[in-house]
């Protein structure tokens, strides 16, 4: 049975089109539409609940040697206050989820998971603590709303001076509004934005001071169906498209986040494998019609790979998608033909991200 976040009447109030997701009742989108969304965000502002990510923290002497041991990335001489993107990885290599962790202490650290990973990553990270270390499931108590958009920042200030100035900082303790909450300068859209953690019950009542402070900036809220098109057009990855348990995370073009010169579960496997054998490439369609997930793509009548994810970008004006390929098979500017429904449509390869803000 579908789990409600904290902020599920108010988007029931709103107007909101709930759908499963996730193992929760969210907002696919609300009356405005996922193209208003879509474009609210990336010229004004657009609110969204993220309440069904998982948080995770590990509190501790041996916090660092944790995650350090079980992530690809390396945080020994992150700073407080500072957000890092990671993989983690099975022995074999393959991706178990995609996460973020912030830095709240030398001995603590808050770790975003994705929703639908969730219980099994807490099982994952459960099975391999070691050391002086406690582990903490904070989910249900936390609540997290993203604000997102080009005026998030006019936003913002109407309601706390304590903002962080840097992409991937975060300052804790800070009243919005007059409720206590995370403030993270983070998201998933592409477009400037921030993150806010507030506990669970203070939820309702900070949406309504955000929808309030961006009422004259052209603030609405959005669902589901905008936050995945924003994400594909800013070629974010999504776990269980561009990456699963088969894709190493060089693969899917995340060998940024992957710090070999240190230990972590999956490392041997990843050195052992080589030259990955596949890789991410953006496809920009140039037929009629629209690429989803799992399509074939071909090259010169080849089979060189499929669709990882694709959909209308309203803000780019076309069809766009990622794709899982042979590795040196095409390079940018090649006509590809993928596979819908039993029909070839052209499109080209094209660098990625689709999006980048100015």
């Amino acid at each position: 049975m579908e789990r409600k976040t904290p902020l599920y009447d108010c988007h029931v109030a709103l107007g909101g089109k709930i759908v499963p997701f996730a193992g929760y009742l969210l907002p696919v989108q609300y009356p405005a539409g996922v193209i208003a969304e879509h474009m609210a965000v990336r010229t004004k502002c657009g609110l969204f609940d993220v309440s069904h990510m998982g948080e995770v923290v590990y509190e501790g002497p041996d916090a660092l040697a944790n995650i350090n041991k079980i992530l690809t990335n390396d945080y020994t001489k992150m700073d407080i206050g500072r957000v890092r993107y990671s993989l983690m990885c099975y022995e074999n290599g393959g991706v178990v989820d995609d996460l973020l962790v912030y830095k709240m202490r030398d001995d603590k650290y808050l770790i975003v998971v994705n929703a639908g990973n969730h219980d099994k990553d807490v099982e994952w990270m459960k099975e391999h603590l070691f050391g002086d270390v406690s582990f903490t499931d904070i989910s249900d108590d936390v609540a997290q709303i993203a604000l997102q958009g080009p005026a998030s920042d006019t936003i913002i200030a109407k309601l706390t001076q304590d903002i962080p100035q840097k992409y991937y900082s975060f300052i804790d303790n800070v009243s919005i509004g007059g409720i206590n909450a995370l403030l993270s300068q983070t998201g998933y859209t592409g477009s400037k934005g921030y993150e806010i953690y507030v506990a669970a019950a203070d939820a309702p009542a900070m949406w309504q001071n955000l929808l309030d402070a961006g009422q004259d900036e052209g603030l609405i809220p959005c669902g589901l169906g905008a936050r995945d098109t924003l994400r594909l057009e800013a070629a974010m990855p999504l776990y269980g498209h561009e990456m699963d348990e088969t894709v190493s995370p060089f693969e899917a073009g995340l060998g940024f986040a992957v710090k070999l010169d240190k230990d972590f579960i999956g490392r041997d496997a990843l050195l052992a494998a080589g030259e990955p054998k596949r890789q991410r490439v953006g496809l920009k369609v140039l037929g009629r019609g629209i690429v989803r997930e799992h399509q074939d793509v071909y090259y010169q009548g080849e089979l060189i790979g499929h669709s990882t994810s694709g959909t209308h970008c309203p803000y780019l004006g076309g069809a766009y998608a990622m794709a899982l390929i042979a590795a040196n098979s095409v390079k940018n500017g090649d006509i590809v033909e993928v596979d819908v429904r039993g029909r070839r449509i052209e499109a080209e390869i094209v660098p990625l991200p689709f999006y980048k803000r100015a």
